[in-house]
């Protein structure tokens, strides 16, 4: 499959280093291509961790893992498989991550449960146990890589290797954050999105590390959406080495857990964009802003259906201001609105306004916009106080390419 690079995308940031993680890649070949498709993060002894995973009913055996080790807030390991989600592959896809648990921690010292796997690629066919193995193998032998190569790794569909980096003020210790997010497409999260990683040295107990995660995600990667299709791998973990040794943060009274968190919601925002910027065939990276909704819930609602309307994304590809169709994506939302307090604009022009078209709309400023990289779609329903943004890309027949070559 030939990609080429998302004319969204964004440079790979410098990434500090994180005490307590070490990063390893391999060639485990789960496709037809010479690159490297396995990730071994090996983590430090006390590690906290916290994840979010899909709702997907039709979930991966290493989601279904995952939900349950998380829940014990320890970590030792990370292992990524790209080119095969092992999803819809039964009891034979639960026995290979069970055996990647097994092997990686029997060279690590440590419980099978505090390793964690992810896996991402082709739905419905079993990850291979001999590849696997192998691949392991490998990456326990390999030397250490950075987080670029780390990320380069773990794609699939994506087109640029994506990262963002953050620090915060612990009291007077400064602690660092990296992540990295791979994902393109089968992008419509729900708790969760893709596969994202969020390393840092901060002292946190598992548990508020869990909440923070969690109230982040609702924030960013659950405000995105590529295609409407919710995969059945997405995962984010987000892991504390605590090597930066400050006071652990355990409430939101601890001084320095704001700072954190806003670190920790500034990665997350930066890498869901990024994730948006790698849509399969995106040209333009779209902001759906809706305001004077019901409730918050309600604008997210509506956000998302304006968002995943093909109507709406393939009017905006081809720089057509056609907000009627907005009109129409709010209307089928089944949230509250009124026909005769519905407002609509584009890159800070309305073009419609409680419920009728502007008389001296002019649509030359708005076509302008629309020609851009980076478009706004704002809709104020004028009925309440909520408000929410979503982010999403337009449809151009690059996806149809993309997609329906997948498995070639």
């Amino acid at each position: 499959m030939d990609l080429t690079r998302s004319p969204l995308a964004r440079p790979f940031p410098e990434c500090p280093e994180i005490r307590g993680v070490t990063l390893r890649v391999a060639k485990a070949r789960y496709k037809e291509w010479d690159r490297a498709d396995l990730t071994l993060a090996e983590l430090s002894e006390g590690t906290a961790v916290a994840g979010v995973f899909t709702k997907s009913a039709c979930a991966s055996s290493e989601v279904e893992l995952g939900r349950e080790q998380v829940k014990l807030g320890r970590a030792r390991a990370l292992v990524v498989n790209a080119g095969n989600s092992n999803a819809f592959t039964g009891h034979r896809g639960r026995e290979t991550v069970e055996q990647i648990m097994a092997q990686v921690a029997d060279a690590m010292d440590c419980a099978p449960s505090d390793v964690f796997v992810s896996s991402t690629g082709v739905i419905g066919v079993p990850l291979p146990k001999d590849k696997a193995r192998d691949g392991i193998d490998a990456a326990l032998a390999a030397e250490p890589c950075d987080f670029r190569a780390a990320t380069d790794a773990i794609g699939t569909t994506d087109t640029f290797a994506k990262g963002s980096t953050a620090s915060a003020l612990v009291g007077e210790i400064r602690v660092e954050l990296v992540g990295i997010v791979k994902g393109s497409g089968m992008i419509a999260p729900d708790m969760a999105t893709m596969l994202g990683y969020i390393f840092t040295d901060a002292v946190i107990e598992p548990s508020f590390l869990q909440e923070m995660l969690e109230k982040a995600n609702a924030e960013t990667f659950s405000c995105i959406t590529v295609d409407g299709d919710t995969s059945t791998s997405d995962t984010v973990l987000a892991f504390a080495t605590g090597k930066a040794a400050h006071a652990t943060l355990a409430d939101w009274d601890d001084a320095g857990a704001d700072a954190f968190y806003a670190a920790l919601l500034s990665v997350c925002r930066e890498l869901a964009h990024l994730v948006v910027r790698d849509g399969e065939g995106a040209s333009k990276f779209i902001a759906v802003e809706v305001t004077g909704a019901d409730s918050d819930i309600s604008a997210h609602r509506i956000g998302l259906s304006i968002a995943n309307s093909p109507l709406v994304k393939t009017a905006i590809a081809g720089g057509d201001a056609n907000w009627g169709r907005v009109v129409m994506a709010v209307g089928k939302a089944g949230e509250p609105a009124d026909r005769d307090r519905l407002s609509i604009g584009f890159g800070g022009i309305w073009a419609a306004r409680d419920g009728q078209p502007l008389a001296d709309y002019d649509e030359t400023p708005v076509a302008a916009h629309l020609a851009g990289d980076d478009i706004t779609v704002q809709v104020d329903l004028g009925i309440g106080e909520g408000r929410a943004t979503v982010w999403t890309c337009d449809l151009t027949h690059g996806y149809i390419d993309i997609n329906a070559d997948y498995r070639s």
